[in-house]
């Protein structure tokens, strides 16, 4: 809350001009003040009634031209004079014996000021005026203001202190427990018995508190009438002079408020959540920790920032989002009948496992094939089909850009290249002719004229032959081998990729660095991809397998690869220009976007996408009409959240488009993944038998012995 403005107002009272009145005018234009001057008591009223100065002076010396006690009176009868410093001007008496001020005082002065007409004393008066008796009334303003916050509020207050003693009650609290505030202010908490808490629950309850944290719980108090209720319930230790406890604040609501459960949870963990015996509190001391960690330590300014900041850590709440929404539910459950009690324990069975968004099987009988196809998409692989064992190929070595042939330019390109590639802006476009048309190796042709379109080389930095040697190293580290993981399945990826990019809506939603990161993850996310899936490769204890833990393994691999054969050589290092933290951002965007490719996470990525944006876009969309509210959709689509989320999606559907793709290509995609698959099956001999090499290898042994 703003304790001072910024400028103050001083009136000066004096009848008539002299070295005083004149000392005071240039003191306050000195200090920035804005001032103003009457000769009359009734000028000085209305003209006080209307500014509300925050400072009067008022000429105490001259008895015969007005009462300047009267004066003092008169305004003090005013209420906006409650928080108004009035200061009196009197007499110099060297030879007089100094008399009493309470009569001063009981006049309503503030304090006197003994004349003196030097600027700099007048100057200094007012500035401790300013950062003394002025400040201390706007503390007392901004009391008035917090007292009405609590007087107006529906949570229960009650204030004690430091020895119990209750301080406040509001209107809230009164209606809670039935007591009346006569009742309560002045008495120990022991003489009023709200509390039903045993010892032990005392205990716990001081112990926190006395050490400053905070304790919020349930329990159940009783009202004047003897009823008991339950309430969510949390006290506060408030630090005041001398570092120490001056007072206890306590919030409180009864816990069968169901209108505004959502509320109280906010503020109060649940009683389930609340662990007596190991009195697990949250610890949000904040300003006056930070003081005395600060000074305790020294004058060193970086070191009191640093003090500072650890105790800002300290005092952080740090809450996830499903532990609010359990919260919820335990709430609601204290007042819910069994059955539904019931069926909110299974909510919160289901709610605390860390796959929320991963499906799971059902359990009737189905057919075996189609199971085992749907469960190898959906789980990590670990599941070693009994009886057998698997053989890995041979371990293949990444392309490095010395070994690659001098990459061509984009205006050098053959014709029948630039014929296969010239309807690439439409979803029907043919990767199959592109790739009999550049002998299996289309990424470059593709990336080149793709990349020029989106305009990646002037957002990197980087120069045209980067960019195609860059193509060209990661072509290279495609296995041609594959039937279905290699560059022309990038290339096809990297056209639908572009494709959603050139949509109105995907434009207006993602950035420029979203499009070049979409680009980018696209050309080289299965890059280096062996033709194996991560089932095979976890079940086979490849080294890939064990280097990323059987987690996300060739996505985990696609991406670190590219990074590493991109960084180098500078030849193809298509990020050396760029400033750094862009990098980063970029970089992360990019690693994001592979790994989202896992299929394990296809239904978690889906069931994000339709609760974060489908279903929120539907409801404005029905609620607004065909178009909805353009500025709600905007909103929704351009969260940071969401465009993470939309990033992922388009690159999952550009990954798995070949069935959207004309029926002739969507054919011939389903016969090369076939193809792959088959080929992997090949490898998987039953447990026991022996390769012919190993089997040889054992007759030289036994014939040698």
């Amino acid at each position: 809350m703003r304790l001072h403005q910024d400028q103050l107002q001083v009136l000066l009272v004096f009848a008539k001009e002299d070295n005083q009145s004149n000392g005071f005018c240039w003191a306050c234009e000195k200090a920035g003040f804005r001032c103003n001057i009457a000769r009359t008591p009734e000028s000085a009223l209305e003209c006080f009634l209307e500014k509300h100065h925050e400072i009067i002076i008022i000429d105490h010396r001259h008895s015969r031209y007005f009462d300047a006690e009267a004066l003092c009176r008169s305004i003090r009868t005013r209420k906006p004079s409650e928080n108004t410093v009035i200061i009196g001007v009197v007499r110099r008496h060297a030879d007089r014996e100094e008399s009493s001020i309470l009569p001063f005082i009981s006049a309503g002065f503030t304090r006197r000021y003994v004349e003196n007409p030097n600027i700099m004393a007048c100057y200094n008066e007012l500035i401790q005026l300013e950062f003394g008796e002025v400040r201390a009334q706007f503390k007392l303003r901004a009391c008035n203001s917090i007292f009405t916050a609590l007087e107006k509020s529906q949570e229960a207050i009650e204030i004690t202190s430091e020895d119990h003693v209750i301080q406040y009650v509001n209107p809230a609290f009164e209606t809670v427990m039935g007591y009346q505030k006569g009742e309560l202010i002045g008495k120990e908490l022991t003489e009023v018995p709200t509390n039903e808490k045993k010892a032990d629950f005392l205990d716990t309850i001081n112990s926190c508190i006395k050490i400053e944290k905070e304790w919020q719980g349930t329990y159940y108090t009783k009202k004047k009438n003897g009823e008991s209720i339950q309430q969510n319930v949390k006290i506060i230790p408030v630090i005041g002079q001398g570092g120490k406890i001056r007072h206890y604040v306590s919030l409180s609501r009864p816990c069968n408020d169901n209108s505004k459960a959502e509320r109280v949870c906010e503020r109060v963990q649940a009683e389930s959540q609340t662990d007596i015996q190991s009195c697990r509190h949250k610890d949000r001391r904040k300003g006056s920790l930070d003081v005395r960690s600060t000074t305790s330590r020294g004058s060193d300014g970086s070191s009191q920032r640093r003090h500072s900041s650890m105790a800002r850590i300290h005092s952080m709440t740090i809450e996830a989002p499903i532990t609010k929404v359990i919260n919820i539910i335990n709430a609601a459950q204290e007042s819910s009948p069994m059955p539904v009690a019931e069926a909110l324990d299974r909510v919160l069975e289901i709610l605390r496992t860390t796959e929320l968004y991963s499906p799971q099987l059902g359990t009737k009988d189905e057919d075996p094939h189609t199971s085992d196809l749907v469960g190898g998409l959906m789980t990590d692989g670990l599941r070693r089909l009994s009886g057998n064992e698997y053989i890995l190929s041979a371990k293949q070595t990444h392309q490095v850009p010395g070994s690659l042939i001098s990459p061509i330019s984009l205006n050098d390109i053959p014709p029948r290249i630039a014929e296969a590639m010239e309807n690439e802006e439409y979803w029907d476009f043919n990767i199959f002719e592109l790739e009999a048309a550049t002998h299996k190796r289309p990424l470059v042709y593709l990336g080149l004229k793709m990349f020029a379109r989106f305009r990646i080389c002037e957002f990197l930095n980087c120069s045209e032959s980067t960019l195609r040697s860059w193509l060209q190293v990661i072509e290279a580290n495609y296995h041609s081998s594959n039937s279905y993981h290699n560059s022309t399945h990038s290339a096809d990826v990297l056209h639908a990729t572009a494709y959603f990019l050139s949509k109105e809506r995907v434009k207006q939603t993602l950035d420029p660095i979203d499009e070049v990161a979409a680009l980018i993850a696209a050309t080289v996310h299965d890059v280096d991809h062996p033709g194996r899936t991560n089932s095979f490769l976890c079940n086979a204890g490849s080294e890939l397998a064990i280097l990323y833990n059987d987690t996300a393994v060739l996505e985990s691999h696609h991406a670190a690869l590219a990074f590493q054969i991109t960084t180098r050589d500078d030849k193809c290092n298509i990020f050396k220009n760029m400033e750094r933290n862009e990098y980063r951002t970029l970089r992360q965007a990019i690693i994001d976007m592979v790994l989202a490719t896992e299929m394990t996470k296809h239904f978690e990525h889906v069931n994000k996408f339709v609760n974060s944006i489908n279903k929120p876009l539907a409801a404005l969309e029905e609620n607004g009409g065909a178009n909805g509210d353009s500025d709600s959709i905007k909103t929704v689509l351009t969260s940071p959240e969401n465009r993470i989320l939309i990033k992922r999606m388009l690159i999952k559907c550009a990954d798995v488009s070949n069935p959207c793709r004309p029926l002739e290509q969507c054919v011939e995609w389903a016969g090369r993944i076939s193809e792959e698959y088959f080929a992997q099956v090949g490898e998987i001999r039953p447990a026991g038998e022996i390769s012919a090499e190993k089997k040889r290898e054992r007759e030289r042994k036994f014939n040698s012995a």
